[in-house]
């Protein structure tokens, strides 16, 4: 054997003998590792029994995730808290839960909009009066669906002659509808339904639920809606949602529509986000929520003036929507519904909820770059819309 082929030979011998060095230390560690060390048990559960605060609200949303987490039911579970969800799973949701007045502390001090919501907070199904079931069947790109009240007759027909006009704009096909309920003589409404049949008959662009249309039920509206794009409109691509007193500058919509990347229009939700917010606790200002009924922080939500998202996010919206418990703020109902999807909404400095400066108001090029603007008459949007179309307006 040459020199070169024992000085090999003697080199594999060597790595044989660390080899087994190795094996014969780490068999030795382990050993005294087994023998010195003991497995811990955690003393606690790692899942820890959730208590809810003892606001209205937040005690009902913890019966619903009980409901819908399987994890959570099993822990937090007794024969009594099954035989009680057993007998109310028989009530109908729609009668008036005369329960709520010994639950909430407060009841009785509280003004009458809450009691109302309170007592049919758990009702989700209202019958569809007015109807438009082939208002999709062209699979329109956008649709506009505008929250109004019976008596605005102007807005709505300011809007189908503005920035809502039907049809095609460019290659899209845009479809508008309006969301109503029933104005009713508790509220001081006069009787316009024959007014509302025949404009319900001319346009064919009116849907009409038999619930009272109230600031508070504003939140079945948003419900029923999806329930209906859900039915009769779940091929849409894209939604605008706003009231009826904003102007939207649907051009500018088509526009950015366009240019979105499939991945983003998937899950889209823009409008004017407000975040780190809370309910406000004095009882003079409308959005006023009593400590007995909600506690806690608001999560991110688009002001309700307006926002737009997709289709696709609608149907998974309304599915969702059965797990969260209805709240007396639509937008922030919304916000919540977006938070259960773990989706936060998007701010997109086109949606102008608080107006622009009013040195610009009266500058048709300032509405050029804009999707909403808040407030506007129905006069008002008619000029603003003639302005985006008049081709001698020039803008840099």
């Amino acid at each position: 054997m040459s020199a070169g082929g024992r000085k090999v030979k003697i080199l594999g011998i060597l790595m044989m003998f660390n080899f087994f060095i190795y094996i014969a230390v780490e068999v030795f560690r382990s050993g005294n590792q087994d023998k010195n060390s003991k497995v811990r048990v955690p003393d606690k559960k790692f899942w820890k029994k959730i208590v809810p605060s003892e606001a209205y609200w937040n005690k009902e949303q913890h019966e619903l995730d009980l409901l819908y987490n399987p994890i959570l039911t099993a822990l937090n579970s007794t024969s009594s808290t099954v035989e009680a969800s057993l007998n109310v799973s028989q009530l109908n949701p729609c009668d008036p839960d005369l329960g709520v007045k010994t639950l909430v502390k407060d009841y009785n001090s509280l003004p009458e909009r809450f009691k109302d919501f309170l007592l049919y907070m758990k009702c989700r199904t209202y019958p569809l009066v007015v109807n438009q079931p082939g208002k999709c069947i062209d699979q329109p790109f956008l649709l506009l669906a505008i929250k109004s009240l019976t008596p605005h007759f102007d807005r709505r027909q300011a809007i189908r002659e503005s920035w809502g006009k039907k049809g095609k704009i460019g290659n899209y096909t845009v479809v508008t509808v309006f969301l109503l309920g029933n104005a009713t003589g508790m509220d001081n409404f006069p009787d316009l339904s024959e007014m509302l049949r025949y404009e319900s008959n001319k346009h064919n662009d009116i849907l009409l639920w038999d619930y009272r249309d109230s600031f508070f039920n504003l939140t079945i509206k948003e419900v029923l809606f999806l329930e209906w794009v859900t039915k009769s409109c779940s091929d849409v691509k894209f939604i605008f949602k706003g009231d009826d007193d904003v102007f939207v500058n649907t051009y500018r919509i088509l526009e950015y529509l366009k240019s979105l990347g499939e991945a983003k229009a998937k899950d889209l939700f823009i409008g004017d986000v407000i975040t780190n917010a809370g309910p406000h606790r004095d009882k003079k200002l409308k959005y006023f929520i009593p400590e007995s009924i909600f506690i806690g922080q608001y999560p991110p939500y688009a002001g309700g003036g307006g926002f737009l998202y997709s289709g696709s996010l609608a149907l998974r919206l309304y599915n969702v929507s059965h797990q969260v418990s209805l709240y007396p703020i639509d937008d922030v109902y919304t916000g919540m519904c977006l938070k259960k999807l773990g989706l936060v909404p998007e701010k997109h400095k086109g949606f102008r909820t608080f107006d622009i400066e009013e040195k610009y108001r009266s500058n048709p090029c300032a509405y050029k770059s804009l999707i909403l603007v808040h407030s506007r008459t129905p006069q008002e949007m008619i000029k603003i819309w003639s302005w985006l179309n008049n081709p001698e307006v020039t803008c840099q």
